[in-house]
Protein backbone atom coordinates (compact mmCIF):
# COMPACT_ATOMS: atom_id res chain seq x y z
CA UNK A 1 0.00 0.00 0.00
CA UNK A 2 1.34 3.39 -0.94
CA UNK A 3 0.74 6.69 0.80
CA UNK A 4 -1.27 7.99 -2.13
CA UNK A 5 -3.65 5.03 -1.84
CA UNK A 6 -4.67 5.96 1.73
CA UNK A 7 -7.65 8.27 1.44
CA UNK A 8 -9.82 10.21 3.86
CA UNK A 9 -12.55 7.57 3.45
CA UNK A 10 -10.11 4.97 4.83
CA UNK A 11 -9.21 6.82 8.03
CA UNK A 12 -12.18 9.06 8.84
CA UNK A 13 -14.53 8.76 11.76
CA UNK A 14 -18.00 8.39 10.28
CA UNK A 15 -21.63 7.68 11.03
CA UNK A 16 -23.02 8.29 14.48
CA UNK A 17 -19.53 8.89 15.84
CA UNK A 18 -19.49 12.32 14.17
CA UNK A 19 -21.00 14.86 16.54
CA UNK A 20 -22.65 17.75 14.72
CA UNK A 21 -24.34 20.89 15.99
CA UNK A 22 -26.87 23.33 14.58
CA UNK A 23 -26.51 27.12 14.21
CA UNK A 24 -29.38 27.86 16.57
CA UNK A 25 -27.84 26.02 19.53
CA UNK A 26 -26.97 27.87 22.72
CA UNK A 27 -23.24 28.48 23.24
CA UNK A 28 -23.30 26.99 26.75
CA UNK A 29 -25.04 23.87 25.46
CA UNK A 30 -22.34 23.52 22.77
CA UNK A 31 -19.49 24.14 25.24
CA UNK A 32 -20.95 21.42 27.46
CA UNK A 33 -21.17 19.09 24.44
CA UNK A 34 -17.54 19.74 23.47
CA UNK A 35 -16.25 19.26 27.02
CA UNK A 36 -18.39 16.19 27.72
CA UNK A 37 -17.24 14.48 24.51
CA UNK A 38 -13.60 15.63 24.84
CA UNK A 39 -13.59 17.19 21.38
CA UNK A 40 -12.24 20.56 20.29
CA UNK A 41 -14.95 21.40 17.79
CA UNK A 42 -17.74 20.08 15.63
CA UNK A 43 -19.23 20.61 12.19
CA UNK A 44 -22.30 22.81 12.04
CA UNK A 45 -25.17 21.57 9.86
CA UNK A 46 -28.62 22.90 9.03
CA UNK A 47 -31.85 20.95 9.58
CA UNK A 48 -31.42 19.09 6.29
CA UNK A 49 -27.85 18.08 7.22
CA UNK A 50 -26.11 20.54 4.87
CA UNK A 51 -22.63 21.53 6.06
CA UNK A 52 -22.38 25.20 7.16
CA UNK A 53 -19.00 25.41 8.88
CA UNK A 54 -17.14 24.59 12.09
CA UNK A 55 -17.71 25.73 15.65
CA UNK A 56 -14.63 25.11 17.80
CA UNK A 57 -13.03 25.97 21.10
CA UNK A 58 -11.54 28.95 19.28
CA UNK A 59 -15.07 30.02 18.25
CA UNK A 60 -16.21 29.68 21.88
CA UNK A 61 -13.39 31.89 23.10
CA UNK A 62 -14.15 34.45 20.40
CA UNK A 63 -17.79 34.52 21.45
CA UNK A 64 -16.92 34.90 25.14
CA UNK A 65 -14.45 37.73 24.44
CA UNK A 66 -17.02 39.47 22.27
CA UNK A 67 -19.62 39.14 25.03
CA UNK A 68 -17.22 40.50 27.66
CA UNK A 69 -16.14 43.46 25.54
CA UNK A 70 -19.33 44.45 23.76
CA UNK A 71 -22.19 42.44 25.16
CA UNK A 72 -23.08 39.96 22.43
CA UNK A 73 -26.81 40.26 21.66
CA UNK A 74 -27.27 36.49 21.34
CA UNK A 75 -26.15 33.30 22.98
CA UNK A 76 -26.63 31.41 19.69
CA UNK A 77 -23.50 30.15 17.98
CA UNK A 78 -24.53 31.17 14.46
CA UNK A 79 -22.56 34.45 14.22
CA UNK A 80 -19.38 32.68 15.37
CA UNK A 81 -19.34 29.71 12.99
CA UNK A 82 -16.19 29.44 10.88
CA UNK A 83 -17.84 29.25 7.46
CA UNK A 84 -14.46 29.42 5.70
CA UNK A 85 -13.07 26.31 7.41
CA UNK A 86 -11.16 23.97 5.13
CA UNK A 87 -12.93 20.74 4.21
CA UNK A 88 -11.83 17.64 2.37
CA UNK A 89 -13.51 15.01 0.20
CA UNK A 90 -13.53 11.26 0.77
CA UNK A 91 -10.87 10.98 -1.97
CA UNK A 92 -8.34 13.37 -0.39
CA UNK A 93 -5.07 11.50 0.11
CA UNK A 94 -3.26 11.08 3.42
CA UNK A 95 -0.34 13.41 2.65
CA UNK A 96 -2.62 16.22 1.47
CA UNK A 97 -4.55 15.91 4.73
CA UNK A 98 -1.27 15.91 6.69
CA UNK A 99 -0.11 19.05 4.85
CA UNK A 100 -3.35 20.87 5.62
CA UNK A 101 -3.20 19.93 9.30
CA UNK A 102 0.46 20.93 9.48
CA UNK A 103 0.00 24.31 7.78
CA UNK A 104 -3.18 25.41 9.57
CA UNK A 105 -4.46 25.61 13.13
CA UNK A 106 -7.18 23.03 12.39
CA UNK A 107 -7.28 19.91 14.54
CA UNK A 108 -9.89 18.14 12.46
CA UNK A 109 -11.20 18.33 8.91
CA UNK A 110 -14.79 17.62 7.92
CA UNK A 111 -15.16 15.15 5.07
CA UNK A 112 -17.86 16.49 2.75
CA UNK A 113 -19.79 14.66 0.03
CA UNK A 114 -22.59 16.37 -1.88
CA UNK A 115 -22.71 19.19 0.69
CA UNK A 116 -23.11 16.91 3.71
CA UNK A 117 -20.73 15.81 6.45
CA UNK A 118 -19.95 12.13 6.05
CA UNK A 119 -16.98 12.02 8.40
CA UNK A 120 -14.12 13.76 10.18
CA UNK A 121 -10.37 13.26 9.99
CA UNK A 122 -8.38 14.41 13.01
CA UNK A 123 -4.67 14.87 13.52
CA UNK A 124 -4.66 11.64 15.51
CA UNK A 125 -6.34 9.75 12.64
CA UNK A 126 -3.51 10.92 10.34
CA UNK A 127 -0.85 9.84 12.85
CA UNK A 128 -2.43 6.39 13.24
CA UNK A 129 -2.61 5.88 9.48
CA UNK A 130 0.95 7.11 8.88
CA UNK A 131 2.30 4.94 11.69
CA UNK A 132 0.57 1.88 10.29
CA UNK A 133 1.63 2.66 6.73
CA UNK A 134 5.26 3.51 7.37
CA UNK A 135 5.78 0.59 9.79
CA UNK A 136 8.53 2.37 11.72
CA UNK A 137 11.62 0.37 12.59
CA UNK A 138 14.01 0.93 15.46
CA UNK A 139 16.50 3.61 14.41
CA UNK A 140 19.91 2.43 13.28
CA UNK A 141 23.10 3.73 14.86
CA UNK A 142 22.81 7.12 13.19
CA UNK A 143 19.29 7.74 14.48
CA UNK A 144 18.40 9.53 11.24
CA UNK A 145 14.80 9.11 10.14
CA UNK A 146 14.41 8.57 6.42
CA UNK A 147 10.92 8.31 4.96
CA UNK A 148 11.07 7.85 1.21
CA UNK A 149 7.30 8.17 0.79
CA UNK A 150 7.32 11.87 1.71
CA UNK A 151 7.18 14.19 -1.30
CA UNK A 152 9.68 16.91 -2.05
CA UNK A 153 8.62 20.22 -0.56
CA UNK A 154 8.12 21.64 -4.06
CA UNK A 155 5.57 18.86 -4.71
CA UNK A 156 3.56 19.58 -1.57
CA UNK A 157 -0.19 19.56 -2.31
CA UNK A 158 -0.78 22.53 0.00
CA UNK A 159 1.47 25.58 0.18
Amino acid sequence: MTTSSVLARDIMISGRSVITITPDQDVFEVINLLVRNKISGAPVVDKSGKYLGIFSERSCISLMLDAAQRGTPTNRIEPFIDTEAITITPDTDLWTIAQILMNTAYRRLPVIKQGKVIGLVSRRDVLKAANKLLDPQKPHESGILYVSAIREKSEAPVA
